[in-house]
This record gives C-alpha cells, sequence and structure tokens, in this order.
C-alpha cells in the first residue's frame, strides 16, 4: 500500500505543482484571477482521480480484489496528503520567491469585483475586513501553508471519499458466495 500511495501521491502532486507553475507564469500579471482558479481546481479534480486508479490497482493486484471503505478510504487521504504536500511546497517557492505581492493583488482584484457588481457598502467593507484576515494570515508562512492545504486537501478528500465508496469490495465469503 506504501508503495502505491507515493507513486500515486507524487503524481497527483506533479500534476497540480506543474498546472500551478504554467498558471504562475502565464497568467500571474492578468488581473482576472478566475480562469486561473477554475483550471486550478480541475487539475485538482484531475490529479486525485489518480486515487480510483491506486485503490483499484492495490485491490485488484496485491489484496485478492477486496478492499474495505476504511482501507480505501485511507488509501486515498494518504494519496491527497501527499500530492496536497507536494501542491503546498511548490505554492511556497513560488509565492516566496516568485509573487510576494501575489496577496496584494488578489485582495485589490476581490475587492474591485466586488465595487462592480454593484455590492453595498456594507457587503464591501465586510469582504475588506476578510481578505485583510487572509492578509495577515499570508504575512506568517505557517498561515501561508494553512490556507493553501485549505484549498487543495478537501478535494483531495472528496474524491478518496467517492472512490472508497464506488471500489470497496467485501471477500466472496462475507457476500454469501461459495470459496472456490
Amino acid at each position: 500500500m506504501k508503495k502505491n500511495v507515493l507513486v500515486f501521491g507524487a503524481i497527483a502532486g506533479i500534476i497540480t505543482a506543474a498546472w500551478m507553475m504554467v498558471a504562475v507564469v502565464g497568467h500571474y500579471n492578468n488581473p482576472n484571477f478566475e480562469g486561473s482558479m477554475w483550471m486550478g481546481y480541475a487539475s485538482m479534480i484531475v490529479a486525485f482521480s489518480f486515487i480510483f486508479v491506486a485503490v483499484k490497482n492495490f485491490r485488484d493486484k496485491y489484496n485478492n480484489g477486496t478492499i474495505s471503505f476504511g482501507k480505501a478510504f485511507k488509501m486515498g487521504l494518504y494519496i491527497a496528503l501527499v500530492g496536497s504536500t507536494i501542491y503546498v511546497l511548490t505554492w511556497l517557492v513560488a509565492y516566496y520567491c516568485f509573487m510576494p505581492d501575489f496577496m496584494d493583488k488578489y485582495v485589490a482584484h476581490v475587492i474591485s469585483k466586488a465595487q462592480a457588481s454593484g455590492a453595498s457598502q456594507a457587503e464591501i467593507a465586510r469582504q475588506k475586513e476578510q481578505m485583510a484576515g487572509y492578509a495577515a494570515m499570508y504575512k506568517n508562512p505557517l498561515g501561508v501553508i494553512v490556507l493553501t492545504y485549505m484549498e487543495i486537501l478537501p478535494v483531495g478528500l472528496v474524491i478518496a471519499l467517492i472512490a472508497a465508496l464506488i471500489l470497496k469490495r467485501k471477500p466472496a465469503a462475507e457476500v454469501g458466495i461459495p470459496a472456490v
């Protein structure tokens, strides 16, 4: 199981990290963050789809065609953690080395978008307060790490849950099929 987790977690991490670097290079000076955001989440879904491959591979090749929900979810969780960690480490390098003003640009984008949408002054003030909290978190590397994990890890957990539900399979004796 450890080998599958490391191999497929690394694949997931490399896919998301590679997409992040493409987005950083290609879209950093683009004031419209939405296109990059949706493509980023799409890359996460593609990357974490390897959880299905890993669990099925382990179930069929190494576990006699059976796997419990718990073991399948645990495997998916570990793959999501490995992939997410690679993503977080890549973001730390990209942020601190290449775009230390990212949060300033993102905050300005969010506020101008709220103003352009006709939001009330109270809503804009609430948005400014929320974004100020995120900007404060970004002043500390631990805050950057936590926010970045919050961006990617839930996607991996949802996919791990779905994979475990779909791929779980009890041994033949437990479902009433006589052993051959």
